[in-house]
């Protein structure tokens, strides 16, 4: 890939779909697409990489995002549930998850005392050394993706980006209860 601004590598939309859009709809609407194409496109690039990144040590973002909760929660038990809920995935996605992840020594499941239904996760000694070594070396590969940020302008996205998504879920919101 020849060196290029970033802003250059827009490929999608293709300039005669802009075009075309710019003839039924205003500027700012084809800003709005550029947007979200861009994002789109960005998303996938990003998720690819770390995919890669994460091949090599945690497995998958999945499996690295379970693996930083329990090595974030320390010695509680974290319940499956909780688990479901930071992924935003189903119950089966996670069973599987986990089911994969004991049959690895990484993490432990044990039954809740109080409630018998409910089951609770911590990391092993094994997956704690798997994590933290994940960890230490995408710290640096995410040092080295994101020098060109300062902080400010990670913190200014971070806020641009949710309220880009809050604005994608209350659309969504509205017309599932229209």
């Amino acid at each position: 890939m020849k060196d290029m601004d970033s802003s250059e590598q827009t490929n999608f939309p293709t300039p005669y779909l802009r075009e075309a859009y710019l003839q039924r709809f205003p500027v700012a609407a084809g800003q709005r697409l550029e947007t979200v194409f861009l994002l789109k496109s960005a998303t996938q690039q990003i998720t690819n990489v770390l995919n890669g990144w994460l091949e090599g040590t945690a497995g998958s973002p999945a499996r690295f995002q379970t693996l930083a909760l329990l090595w974030g929660a320390g010695d509680r038990l974290v319940p499956h549930q909780e688990i479901i809920a930071t992924l935003q995935v189903k119950r089966a996605t996670v069973s599987a998850l986990m089911f994969s992840l004991e049959q690895e020594g990484l993490v432990r499941s044990v039954g809740d005392q109080q409630d018998r239904r409910r089951l609770l996760a911590t990391l092993t000694e094994k997956g704690r050394e798997i994590f933290t070594s994940a960890m230490d070396l995408n710290a640096s590969r995410l040092a080295n993706a994101l020098a060109d940020v300062s902080p400010e302008e990670l913190a200014l996205f971070q806020r641009l980006l949710a309220r880009i998504r809050d604005g994608f879920l209350k659309v969504a919101e509205d017309e599932a209860n229209q």
